[in-house]
């Protein structure tokens, strides 16, 4: 574990995740220890089936650990209903999925509205930051079209600008530049490591190693267990 408990934006503590009974019990994940910072953009690699997006999902409370604790910004994820886990997940965590998970009735504009409206936030205001965010991920003139009518990349892109928007600290992304060409995916990754310099912590899943080298700090994965972390952007993002 490294940093503070007091700069963790993320804070994993004996964490694991195990499914199945008896002979069928199967470790996803053993108990490890890890911490995001503020300002720090964390990259998991690993084979597949080393437990990468098992982590991701148990970072982020889509899924409930078999063992230990998460925390986001100090606050424990354990024993939360599952409408305050939502809240929690709405207001603290953006969410990258390689899937996007766009609503495909409404537009780019409103696809990345409609989470903070939820949240209460006025529509106006809603979708102000919205066009902000598509700024941000270099499709502002896409605010009004349907996913139907963009590319794979333009979409992640939407979902990228989804998991950004409003005051995020913890930002998940599995596999981000997964259907971008290689200078689309590079402008993501900026993004994501301006919004670390910036202050939020970042978690990205990637099997590139090049997309890696935009991260403060690798950690790296196989058969569930951490097996080697490096640092390799000293001071960066801090």
């Amino acid at each position: 574990m490294t940093g503070s408990s007091a700069q963790a934006v993320l804070r994993l503590e004996g964490v694991g995740r195990v499914h199945g009974r008896g002979e069928a019990e199967v470790h996803a994940l053993h108990p490890i220890d890890l911490e995001v910072r503020a300002g720090e953009f964390l990259a998991v690699m690993g084979p597949s089936g080393s437990g990468k997006s098992t982590l991701l999902a148990l970072a982020g409370g889509l899924d409930r650990p078999s063992a230990g604790r998460v925390l986001v910004e100090g606050a424990p994820l354990e024993g939360l209903s599952r409408a305050r886990l939502a809240d929690v997940r709405r207001r603290s965590v953006g969410y990258v999925f390689q899937s996007y998970n766009l609503i495909p009735s409404l537009t780019a504009a409103e696809n990345i509205a409609l989470p903070r409206e939820l949240d209460g936030v006025p529509a106006r205001k809603a979708r102000a930051e919205a066009l902000v965010a598509l700024e941000e991920v270099g499709i502002a003139h896409l605010a009004d079209r349907f996913p139907e009518d963009m590319s794979g990349g333009q979409q992640q892109r939407v979902a990228i600008g989804r998991a950004l928007a409003g005051e995020r600290r913890l930002v998940l992304a599995d596999e981000p530049t997964g259907a971008l060409d290689s200078a689309t995916g590079e402008a993501v990754l900026q993004v994501l490591r301006a919004r670390c310099d910036a202050g939020a912590a970042a978690m990205m899943v990637t099997h590139d190693a090049t997309h890696a080298a935009w991260a403060d700090r690798v950690v790296f994965l196989r058969d569930g267990r951490i097996v080697r972390e490096a640092a390799q952007r000293t001071g960066a993002g801090r």
